[in-house]
């Protein structure tokens, strides 16, 4: 059974545009409004707070919002940890790609937990390949680094886990579109450089959905895997399909073949829940795409109702 759980915040993003915080928080209600948890089939939905933003340095940290991403991170593994005790399949939608944090927290909590990361970008920035006295760190655009236990403790240590919330070599990131674009890319340290297993957006495309699910599960089994948390980025759509994130690119999957990855990988029973992200509405004003989110979202997770 899913159980939906709605978590409406920005604080990983940095703001758009001077003083207004990210719209990415707004997604929950506008998927809901298109139908999504008829469409997951669950009538269980847990909703979360909308947390403050600030838009400010906070102290002792130079990561944006950190302290409350440590605070909503840690209110999400509480309801993730729930879920999965009561066994149920809990899809957490956001909001930004910082909800990982404490999804991967909640899931950790029962033991080793492997982790898919579909998303277009690696999301692997850390102290070592970013100046952090230039800017703050903007944790959707770090949670896979985070996540592997790259940066402050603030949000790579926690409780009854520890550090990392996941081995590199626990980690199969599909999706990332900037790692076979040619020129100068030392601005970030290639996460092909770690353990993490990577199928680029140009390898999907090449090889086609079958072959990329196929590696992918293989891969689990190689590292003796039985559980795994599935994160999306709805930004591993191409930006000719999916317009409406913070960061749009190309190349990336169309709808289909993204409903086509999320029912490969869903139905393996190693998949224990999954969170979706970075869908901004205030960048759809018409609500174009909600209505093909909420559908490829679920026809991807059928198995799981």
């Amino acid at each position: 059974m899913i159980e939906l759980i709605t978590a409406p915040s920005s604080l990983g993003l940095r703001p758009l545009t001077p003083g207004h915080e990210p719209g990415a928080w707004r997604a929950p209600e506008a998927l809901l409004a298109a139908g999504l948890a008829d469409r997951l089939g669950t009538g269980h939905v847990t909703a979360l707070d909308h947390p403050d933003y600030d838009f400010e340095a906070q102290p002792l940290t130079r990561l944006r919002n950190g302290h409350g991403l440590r605070a909503y991170s840690m209110v999400i593994a509480e309801v993730v940890g729930t879920a999965l005790a009561a066994g149920r399949f809990p899809v957490v939608v956001g909001g930004d790609c910082a909800n990982l944090l404490g999804c991967l927290a909640g899931a950790r909590r029962d033991g080793r937990c492997g982790l898919l990361h579909l998303d277009g970008h690696n999301d692997f920035f850390h102290p070592n390949n970013y100046d952090t006295a230039a800017r703050l760190g903007s944790a959707a655009g770090m949670d896979l680094a985070l996540a592997t236990g790259r940066g402050e403790p603030l949000l790579t240590h926690w409780p009854i886990v520890g550090t990392p919330l996941v081995a590199d070599a626990d980690v199969v990131q599909l999706g990332d579109r900037e790692t076979d674009v040619p020129g100068d890319q030392a601005h970030w340290a290639m996460v092909q450089d770690s353990a993490i297993v990577c199928f680029t957006a140009q390898q999907i495309l090449g090889q086609g959905i079958d072959v990329t699910a196929e590696r992918t599960l293989e891969r689990l089994g190689e590292r003796g895997l039985d559980r795994v948390w599935l994160h999306l980025d709805v930004d591993i759509l191409d930006e000719a399909v999916m317009p409406a994130v913070d960061s749009p690119g190309a190349p990336g999957l169309d709808f289909a073949q993204l409903t086509e990855l999320l029912t490969r990988l869903v139905a393996d029973d190693r998949v224990i829940g999954a969170d979706v992200g970075i869908y901004d509405p205030e960048l759809d004003p018409d609500r174009l795409y909600s209505g093909p989110i909420a559908e490829a979202l679920g026809n991807g997770f059928a198995a799981r109702r």
